[in-house]
């Protein structure tokens, strides 16, 4: 059964990313981003579907975009954090 969880972002050109994942089997089934690259995220999301989000989370986080302290996909990795947090 999906779960759908939608992150605000901070320092990016995206304004939120919205994840849609399996919490019974930790499986990232897809993510919406509104702003940012659109074909870089459309990318992204095509890489991680099917992915674990812990892999996902431990491959992006720190990623940083130019000199921003962050970048869309260390947003996403903040995102699953949240996720993960609010199962506790």
């Amino acid at each position: 059964m999906s779960e759908t969880y939608t992150h605000i972002c901070r320092g990016t050109c995206s304004r939120s990313i919205t994840i849609e994942y399996d919490k019974s089997t930790n499986k990232i089934l897809g993510i919406d981003v509104v702003g940012g690259c659109d074909g870089n995220l459309k990318g992204i999301n095509e890489l991680i579907k099917g992915m674990d989000m812990d892999v996902v989370h431990d491959k992006l986080i720190g990623v940083r975009c130019g000199p921003r302290p962050t970048s869309c996909p260390n947003q996403l990795a903040l995102a699953i954090e949240e996720i993960k947090a609010q199962e506790k």
